[in-house]
């Protein structure tokens, strides 16, 4: 694992705890997905920076970190990003909050232990 694929690894982590902490701010996900002026974008803009960190160590081919992870989950998160990116506007809330409350954390968790053994 090199650490430029390591960085990655940390950020993706990062963004993680930042959404955690706008939902925490906001009371719960619901809240924070109804705030359309300051949480929603904010968790969707981290929600698209987890996905290009996904789409990077898939580009430098890095297996090694890649295979910790659900080969769907990643490409759930990063076709999420398309539509954040491309659809806006038509982003399904119901699909964002269930990444919120079931893939983010399974995704910190395996994080985590990458980082643990690297």
């Amino acid at each position: 694992m090199s650490k430029e694929s390591i960085s990655k690894v940390y950020l993706i982590l990062e963004k993680i705890e930042y959404i955690e902490q706008i939902v925490q701010n906001n009371g719960c996900i619901t809240n924070a997905l109804e705030d359309s002026i300051t949480a929603r974008p904010a968790i969707l803009m981290h929600l698209t920076a987890i996905a290009e960190q996904f789409n990077k160590l898939k580009q430098e081919h890095a297996e090694d970190i890649l295979n910790a992870f659900d080969n769907k989950d990643i490409k759930g998160m990063y076709d999420v990003r398309t539509y954040i990116a491309h659809d806006y506007e038509g982003v399904n809330l119901a699909i964002v909050e269930w990444i919120i409350r079931n893939g983010l954390p399974k995704f910190k968790m395996q994080g985590q232990a990458i980082i643990a053994s690297a």
